[in-house]
């Protein structure tokens, strides 16, 4: 019986991991808390290299972003080049979870594998 629970219970978290909300960027503020999978592109970003912080601007250009994507400086290092840089002008699919940041929607990128590029544009 508990050998049941157990495989259960593994079967829920597996599929509560791999429920993703698709939505697209303009509603991430609709959505915080959640765990979501958006695509849109990557208008812009920058490094502030005293707190060691990337953003990533998606869904248009700061300050009019729809979307804020924080890489902090350890997971910085994950990625190849410079993410502000590589990833400026792309079409990205990105999952993570929607926290509210001074009003603002945000995802804090802690893995390489929550953006993919999508397309080049």
């Amino acid at each position: 019986m508990k050998k049941l629970a157990l495989i259960l219970l593994i079967g829920f978290a597996s599929v509560k991991t791999f429920a993703q909300t698709n939505i697209a960027a303009k509603d991430a503020a609709k959505h915080i808390g959640e765990e979501v999978t958006i695509t849109d592109k990557i208008y812009g970003g920058k490094f502030l290299a005293g707190p060691g912080l990337t953003l990533l601007d998606v869904g248009g250009a700061h300050p009019n972003e729809l979307l804020v994507l924080l890489i902090k400086g350890d997971d910085r290092k994950k990625f190849t080049g410079n993410p502000e840089e590589t990833l400026k002008g792309k079409a990205v699919t990105i999952t993570g979870k929607i926290i509210d940041y001074k009003g603002k929607p945000e995802i804090i990128i802690t893995e390489t594998t929550q953006i993919k590029v999508t397309e080049t544009k």
